[in-house]
């Protein structure tokens, strides 16, 4: 039996750093980008390791949205440039901003344990804190290493309805990576007991707080928290997994999946448009607080520089953004924002075989109108990772 990174490569490649290259191309202005420069490193982001590709700049000069690829194997058709898909990971971002809204309304405190909310969800309750959870400075073991272990453990979930507590339990199963607090290690485990917060603190499900206080507000329109419902409805291109049959590695049609396996680690879908509102609104000040925003940008750890819920992206030669990326099967996804709020980019990737990091950092130089030639020097080595539900 192939090893799952072979099998599963078309999202594997995504959900680790890219590859290594050179920035070929950021001929923008600083103040408006060069379309045509988009739509083509758009265009080489499907050439060189995609089956579909959605982005959409935002900022004070405008708008720009494009697509490349097609909406389906097989089909001529374009994605809609519009159109919908799943963010992964980024619905960390929407669950930590519930989180910090209670925390502003005194609902909750940040320095609270595990075992005041949820007694005996996993050993060692006690020492770990809601910022623990927030920031991936928990020590807990990451549920999704568990319960994907090779491709029929993946075929196996992948209409199966989980509850969070089912997937909590195969976390707690496995000892802690370190002491709550001495260290850093992205877990998906984190924002599964997040979500039960939510709904202990408020009496509703964490989804139904999403829409309340996040989603309505804003009329995100193309976002929903799906549940159990394993369609994506509306426009959206398709996601594909590389599967072997018969000695050879073909492409399945992955875009169908009960997204409760992800739950509130990684369950959103969403549109271009509305994850860019999304951060331009948090960032700008209109969903927390002053204190809570600052608490959720202060003192980055790890690898990624991570906030509370969000992280932060150096652009080489440009600015250092804050978004988040996540990864989902058939799906990644990418939305960062200046810190100011002024510009945001988000990209919807359909991954297949390849490298598409070299095209993904040119459109990254393009949007955020980077043009100084330490940028075309940088390796893409290590950068934009997306996080989520890894292989």
């Amino acid at each position: 039996m192939p090893d799952r990174r072979t099998v599963l490569a078309g999202s594997a490649a995504a959900l680790v750093a890219v590859s290594t290259g050179t920035a070929s191309r950021a001929e923008a202005s600083a103040t408006r980008p060069d379309r045509a420069a988009l739509q083509e490193a758009l265009d080489r982001i499907v050439a060189t390791g995609g089956t579909a590709a959605l982005a959409r700049v935002d900022g004070p000069s405008g708008s720009w949205r494009g697509s490349s690829g097609v909406a389906r194997l097989g089909h001529p058709a374009r994605p809609v440039p519009g159109g919908r898909f799943r963010v992964g990971s980024i619905t960390k971002t929407f669950v930590a901003t519930v989180i910090l809204q209670l925390a502003g309304e005194g609902r909750l405190r940040l320095d609270d344990t595990l075992q005041q909310w949820l007694p005996g969800a996993v050993p060692g309750g006690a020492g770990i804190t809601i910022r623990h959870l927030l920031q991936h400075t928990s020590g807990l073991f990451d549920y999704t290493e568990a319960l994907f272990t090779s491709v029929e453990d993946v075929l196996a979930a992948r209409y199966r309805t989980f509850r969070p507590e089912e997937l909590v339990a195969l976390a707690a199963a496995r000892p802690p990576l370190f002491a709550p607090g001495t260290s850093w290690s992205y877990s998906n485990t984190n924002y599964i007991l997040l979500g039960m917060i939510v709904r202990r603190a408020t009496g509703r499900p964490y989804a139904k707080e999403v829409d309340r206080r996040i989603l309505a507000p804003l009329r995100l329109h193309g976002t929903e928290v799906p549940g159990t419902d394993i369609t994506i409805d509306g426009p959206h291109a398709h996601g594909y997994e590389g599967i072997e049959r018969d000695g050879a590695i073909v492409p399945l049609d992955f875009t169908d999946l009960n997204p409760s396996m992800a739950g509130s680690a990684g369950e959103i879908v969403s549109t271009t448009a509305d994850l860019n509102r999304f951060y331009r609104s948090l960032l700008g000040g209109r969903l927390l607080r002053r204190p809570q925003l600052a608490a959720m940008l202060a003192n980055p750890a790890g690898e990624l520089g991570y906030g509370l819920g969000i992280y932060q992206q150096p652009l080489p030669g440009g600015p250092t953004l804050w978004g988040h990326s996540g990864g989902i099967f058939g799906y990644v996804t990418y939305s960062f924002s200046t810190p100011d709020a002024a510009t945001q980019l988000s990209v919807s990737i359909n991954p297949y075989f390849g490298d598409f990091g070299e095209a993904l950092l040119d459109l990254m130089l393009i949007a955020f109108g980077v043009t100084a030639p330490a940028a075309r020097a940088r390796s893409t080595a290590g950068l934009f990772p997306a996080v989520g539900m890894r292989l």
